[in-house]
């Protein structure tokens, strides 16, 4: 049995699972992988501790573990976890989360 690797993001950071992207346009043409766009929007695995504030305060997180959400089109780190692709991004690129 292989191991499963676990990923504990640190300070204000966020471990999201990219939701995939659409494999159809609107109108019913299937997209080869090539053409499709990166999506924005995700699940989060994981959260960090909070941010430290400049007078050492702690911040707590504003979202939590399994929300969607959607972060910014350049923010974030890409990283492959179990094989998969998933994000690292600070918490303050995450601009929305999916109700």
């Amino acid at each position: 049995m292989k191991d499963k690797t676990t990923v504990k993001p640190l300070f204000d950071n966020v471990l999201v699972k990219p939701l995939e992207a659409e494999a159809k346009t609107a109108s019913g043409i299937i997209l080869p992988d090539s053409a499709k766009e990166k999506p924005q929007m995700g699940q989060i695995m994981a959260i960090g501790d909070g941010h430290i504030d400049p007078k050492g305060n702690k911040r707590p997180m504003t979202v939590r573990v399994g929300q969607k959400v959607m972060y910014k089109k350049w923010g974030g780190n890409e990283i492959k976890v179990n094989g998969q692709d998933w994000m690292i991004i600070e918490e303050k690129d995450i601009l929305a989360v999916i109700i």
